[in-house]
């Protein structure tokens, strides 16, 4: 049975996935592969490598965290994709506006690149975080406690409102 508990799990697992994968990929992609800049610029290439691997762990460890969390939920059949959706969607957003205005425009630590026009790749940066908030605070509040408890109460479950997944039965099953 889902409760607010395991809703909260939910969010936070995907809180952690989100921001776990969007560091990732912002490693990855633009440290590693185009070179455009390491996580701590303000010193020599060596220094700039060991703080993109310390960056690149602590992706992976929350990335991992998540991923055991969400084993949980699905162990004990209370695993909500659309709550969990809601959360990676914050998670990222939330992760690449911190990134985009702490550290590349507050404390100047790195630039997405290094061109002359950068703005136009901050407002890109700044769109696309912007535009996973508001796509993951739009989920999470269509899965609301409140709302998961007044279904629950009058014995409906809406699917387009709440998913949960449960390998052993369809969504037919389970209503």
């Amino acid at each position: 049975m889902m409760t607010q508990t395991s809703a909260t799990y939910n969010l936070w697992s995907g809180l952690l996935f989100g921001l776990g994968m969007v560091a990732f990929i912002d490693e990855v992609l633009f440290h590693q592969l185009l070179h455009w800049h390491h996580f701590y610029d303000k010193s020599t290439t060596d220094v700039g490598l060991v703080s993109d691997g310390l960056f690149h762990a602590f992706s992976w460890f929350s990335t991992i965290a998540s991923l055991f969390m969400l084993a949980g939920l699905r162990k004990n059949h209370n695993f909500w994709l659309k709550r969990w959706l809601g959360g990676v969607f914050l998670g990222a957003g939330v992760f690449q506006l911190y990134d985009g205005v702490v550290q590349h425009k507050l404390m100047k630590i790195h630039q997405i690149r290094y061109v002359e026009n950068v703005a136009v790749y901050d407002w890109i940066w700044g769109v696309v975080a912007v535009s996973m908030i508001i796509l993951g605070s739009f989920l999470t509040l269509q899965t609301r406690e409140d709302r998961y408890d007044a279904f629950a109460r009058n014995g409906r479950h809406d699917h387009a409102l709440l998913l949960v997944w449960n390998p052993h039965k369809s969504i037919r099953e389970a209503t």
